[in-house]
C-alpha cells in the first residue's frame, strides 16, 4: 500500500495515527541496512566445515577418469596412440579462455586440466598394458567423437564451475585436509574403483595451492 493511500485513509479515519507508519519505515530501513551488512560479509571462510565444493570436484574428477576406459577402447580398436598432443593443446587453450571469461585464474584452471589429462593417460596406459598381457577388450567401443567426447565436454564445463567454487578456498591452511576428507567420503559413499586411486590423486594434485591431499600423508 503506497504512502499516499495511507495518508488519505488517515484523513478519513481520525482515530488512525501516522506514527505507526513512521515506525514501520524506520524498521524497514533498519532491516534493509542489516541485510546489506550481512550481504557484505565474505562467504569464503574455510572454517565453516562445508566440504561440498571439494566433494563436488572429487566426484567430477572420478567421473572423468571413468571415461578413460571407453577412450582407451576406441584408441585400441582404431590403432591410435594414447597421447594426442594437438587435442590436449586445444583443450588447454579453450580452458584458459573460458576460465578467464568466468573470472577464474587461468593458470589454476590450466594446471588442473593438465592433471586431468595426465591422470586419464595413466589410466589408459594401464588398460593398454592389461590388454596386451591378457585379453583385448571385446565388442565395439563407443564412438569417440559422437559419444565420449561430448561427455568429456560436459564434464569440462562442470569442472570449471567447480573450480570457481574451490578457488577461494585453495590457499586456506586446511585445504589439503578438507580435500583428503572429501576423497575419503567419496570413496565411502560410492562404488569406488580402487584402480583409480593413484590417478585420482594425480587429477587433484593442484586443487590446493599447497599440493594434493596425498602430500599430507
Amino acid at each position: 500500500m503506497s504512502s499516499s493511500i495511507l495518508l488519505i485513509f488517515h484523513c478519513r479515519v481520525s482515530r488512525f495515527s501516522i506514527i505507526p507508519m513512521k515506525h514501520a519505515i524506520r524498521a524497514g530501513l533498519a532491516a534493509a541496512a542489516l541485510g546489506l551488512a550481512l550481504g557484505a560479509i565474505p562467504r569464503l571462510a574455510a572454517a565453516d566445515g562445508d566440504d561440498t565444493a571439494f566433494t563436488n570436484l572429487v566426484a567430477l574428477a572420478s567421473q572423468r577418469l571413468a571415461l578413460a576406459e571407453p577412450v582407451a577402447r576406441w584408441k585400441w580398436a582404431n590403432g591410435k596412440p594414447i597421447e594426442d598432443r594437438p587435442r590436449e593443446a586445444e583443450l588447454l587453450a579453450a580452458v584458459e579462455k573460458r576460465a578467464t571469461q568466468a573470472g577464474i585464474d587461468p593458470a589454476f584452471a590450466r594446471a588442473f586440466f593438465e592433471d586431468q589429462i595426465e591422470a586419464s593417460k595413466d589410466m589408459q596406459n594401464a588398460l593398454f598394458a592389461a590388454w596386451r598381457a591378457s585379453h583385448p577388450p571385446e565388442g565395439a567401443p563407443p564412438d569417440l567423437a559422437a559419444v565420449t567426447r561430448p561427455k568429456l565436454d560436459r564434464l569440462t564445463q562442470a569442472m570449471l564451475a567447480g573450480l570457481a567454487q574451490v578457488e577461494p578456498l585453495r590457499r586456506a591452511p586446511d585445504c589439503q585436509a578438507r580435500l583428503a576428507r572429501s576423497i575419503a567420503n567419496w570413496k565411502a559413499l560410492t562404488r569406488y574403483d580402487a584402480s583409480q586411486a593413484q590417478a585420482l590423486n594425480t587429477s587433484l594434485a593442484h586443487v590446493c595451492a599447497g599440493g594434493g591431499a596425498s602430500a599430507i600423508g
